[in-house]
């Protein structure tokens, strides 16, 4: 089943454009083929020696290793109890990040097997969080329903199916905003029904607007927001540079939004097929947010080392340091990550694990070399 990404809140849209990029290069693309042989030591031998996960253990199917209490909570709802849910979803208190967080975890397990969602909507019908699961698993399922695969590759009758579910998403998404007071997640969750039934940038626009003033610095929703904003979707690459500069500007050290230029600029990347990522990463610009990012993610990590947020950016911070040839910083981020590679930049790979430790056992390499190793 397509799993919504609660992290970062990269919905269903991205979700099947991430699997629609099966074909991408490995990171040994022709222009940088040359660069990426070590002849100094062999990579695999340097990732063990500076105690990697071997790759015969790389989780393919998390980003982070995970949470015991969310599985518990998966397990428990499964069984059919609801009132466990609520009072997990609950706990989040005005935690939005948080709350938006734990909404993708009850809202996976409800567009598997939604018994015990419908019970919790019978026993409280105007339930503000489960009003947001509801939305959030119907864009799950519409995913599902859409398929993985490009859209030559997709029938008429799944794009159908998808556009019926994701309009029956959008009324639940407004039904949760009448629920919401002023949490932003139900409106952040609209952001999949803008992507997938293809809203005007007016009619995004006042989406938005609606989001920021009720967290004007929700990493999810700013992440989901520069989809919209990308070429592939709704935009195009300057609109999505443009949003995703502004949102780094506005934000302070730990709140993350220093992500956003990187992630628009490896968007950029992996959509122009002719662009050598070996010069386009080591522009002054790039550096320089890259630098700015990893000041954010130290700010972040001192104020909450647990915060679930820090580890995708951290995984996109890896593939830059790597390309910059800063290999020493690139070896730290690997190490705050390895074994669990189910984010982008390896997503976007038709082999995301190979993509993953060519990257990682690359660095690892260098970094031995450089040691006199």
């Amino acid at each position: 089943m397509a799993r919504l990404i609660p992290l970062l809140a990269i919905a269903f849209g991205v979700y099947f454009w991430l699997k629609a990029r099966q074909n991408t290069a490995s990171p040994d693309t022709p222009s940088a083929s040359g660069r990426r042989r070590s002849r100094k030591s062999d990579p695999a031998r340097a990732a063990t020696e500076l105690g990697f996960v071997p790759a015969d253990a790389i989780d393919t199917a998390h980003a982070a290793a995970p949470d015991p209490h969310d599985e518990e909570v998966r397990a428990t709802v499964r069984a059919g109890n609801w009132q466990a849910g609520a009072d997990f979803l609950a706990g989040a208190g005005r935690d939005w990040q948080e709350r938006y967080r734990r909404a993708g975890v009850l809202q996976d397990e409800a567009a598997a097997d939604d018994t015990w969602l419908l019970a919790w909507r019978s026993a409280q019908p105007k339930d503000a969080g489960a009003a947001l699961v509801h939305a959030g698993a119907l864009i799950s399922v519409a995913a599902d329903i859409r398929g993985a695969k490009q859209a030559k590759y997709t029938t008429q009758e799944q794009f159908a199916g998808f556009h019926r579910m994701m309009a029956q998403a959008r009324v639940a998404c407004h039904e949760a905003q009448e629920l919401a007071g002023d949490d932003p997640c139900p409106y952040i969750a609209e952001i999949s029904c803008a992507l997938g039934l293809g809203y005007g940038h007016d009619d995004f626009r006042a989406l938005w607007a609606e989001i920021e003033k009720r967290d004007a610095h929700h990493l999810a929703a700013h992440t989901s927001a520069l989809q919209y904003w990308c070429r592939k979707w709704r935009g195009s690459h300057e609109l999505a540079e443009r949003f995703a500069r502004e949102a780094a500007a506005k934000g302070s050290p730990g709140r993350l939004l220093s992500f956003l230029p990187l992630y628009a600029a490896f968007e950029q990347e992996t959509a122009e097929q002719d662009v050598d990522p070996d010069a386009y990463y080591k522009s002054p610009e790039l550096i320089a947010a890259v630098d700015a990012c990893l000041i954010d993610v130290a700010a972040a990590a001192e104020a909450n080392p647990g915060d679930p947020r820090i580890v995708r950016v951290r995984h996109m911070l890896a593939w830059l340091l790597y390309w910059q040839d800063r290999y020493e910083e690139a070896v730290e981020q690997f190490r705050a990550v390895d074994g669990h590679i189910d984010s982008a930049p390896w997503t976007y790979s038709g082999d995301p694990e190979k993509r993953y430790l060519q990257a990682r056992d690359f660095s690892a390499a260098q970094v031995l070399a450089a040691s006199g190793n």
